[in-house]
């Protein structure tokens, strides 16, 4: 296992920068994702961890060690490629042996690692096949295998299940976070996809334009977004601006435009005077005879919930309600919404965002 730090590391091409001066820390032993957009530099920040790129500035530490002028076979790391890159001309032995092979490794020993790691991703029997007799979903394991037969400090993964379809990538991701933690080592993962990240991670980092934007446990970033764009990347946010009427550590108010206000518990970086955005996800927002005014604005069934459109204060929001049975509200019917103070965030103005 590694601890790897990114200490104020970049990359530009030119003039377009790639990756703005990150500074991080994934834990020994800990299952860490980089969460983002297209072009956000997720997969650059992963080139230049493993090695495949050089740094414009900063520095890149494993245990301590300063690593950033080492080439990638020195690094103790595993890599598994979006695309997997196997040989088509070798067989699925062949492919998981060559990093073994590169490193002079022996037959006898070859061989026993090989058929472990086969084993480990269930693909025990295949070792004869070739890549193009396989299904995507085996021709992925065997790129893992690769990796780990290598017996990697750090396993890298850059979008790895992007070729599955959903119902694999579903089962594949399990398989790879028990994989992950029955070896132990430090993994890094990469995914544009919000509910892999969620899914598989100890913690994750959010990055848009190459700038980090937040770091935490899925259930931190989740609940409590560092701004609007965190907010509506990772799952879905209603958001209305509002201005503070109070704040402190302890909770906030704030008015939205139609003079209601809302009520929030938790600290916030906003002050009494400033305008800002209250953030609720649609499962904390409730149908019922008290809060918000509001009006339905469209209704959509989805077997075991309803989602529902509303306009609050000028704003679109959404709110989910399970199927039990009852009537979803109709079009154009005025209601009130409640929010569960313990649920509602107060963040700065999209403008205001790093």
């Amino acid at each position: 296992m590694a601890e790897v730090r990114l200490a104020g590391l970049s990359k530009s091409y030119g003039e377009q920068i790639a990756v703005a001066g990150l500074d991080l820390t994934v834990a020994a032993g800990e299952f860490f994702s980089l969460l983002g957009p297209s072009g956000c530099g997720k997969t650059s920040t992963l080139r230049l961890i493993a090695g495949l790129e050089t740094p414009s500035a900063g520095r890149l530490l494993f245990d301590g060690q300063d690593v950033t002028d080492l080439p990638p076979h020195r690094r103790r790391i595993g890599m598994v490629f979006q695309s997997y890159a196997l040989f088509p001309h070798l067989t699925v032995a062949g492919n998981v042996a060559y990093g073994l092979r590169a490193r002079g490794v022996g037959k006898a020993e070859i061989g026993t690692r090989v058929a472990q790691a086969l084993a480990r991703v269930a693909l025990g029997g295949l070792d004869a096949r070739r890549v193009h007799e396989l299904s995507g979903g085996q021709q992925q394991r065997v790129a893992l295998a690769r990796a780990l037969v290598l017996e990697p400090a750090l396993l890298l993964l850059d979008e790895p299940l992007s070729n599955l379809d959903a119902q694999l990538r579903v089962e594949t991701r399990g398989e790879l976070r028990r994989l992950q933690r029955e070896i132990g080592t430090t993994a890094i993962y990469v995914t544009h996809d919000q509910e892999e990240a969620l899914a598989v991670s100890d913690r994750l980092a959010v990055l848009r334009e190459g700038r980090l934007q937040q770091v935490g446990t899925p259930r931190e970033v989740y609940l409590e977004p560092a701004n609007a764009f965190v907010a509506t990347f990772l799952g879905r946010a209603n958001l209305a601006e509002a201005d503070v009427l109070e704040a402190d550590g302890t909770g906030w108010a704030a008015r939205l435009a139609g003079g209601e206000v809302v009520r929030g518990a938790g600290a916030t970086t906003l002050r009494a005077g400033q305008r800002g955005l209250v953030c609720v996800r649609p499962e904390s927002v409730s149908l019922g005879e008290a809060g918000l005014a509001a009006t339905v604005r469209g209704v959509t069934f989805l077997g075991q919930r309803f989602e529902i459109e509303l306009e609050v204060a000028g704003a679109r929001w959404l709110a989910t309600a399970a199927n039990l049975g009852q009537t979803p509200p109709a079009l154009g019917a005025a209601v009130r919404v409640a929010v569960e103070p313990r649920a509602a965030r107060l963040l700065p103005c999209r403008e205001d965002t790093p």
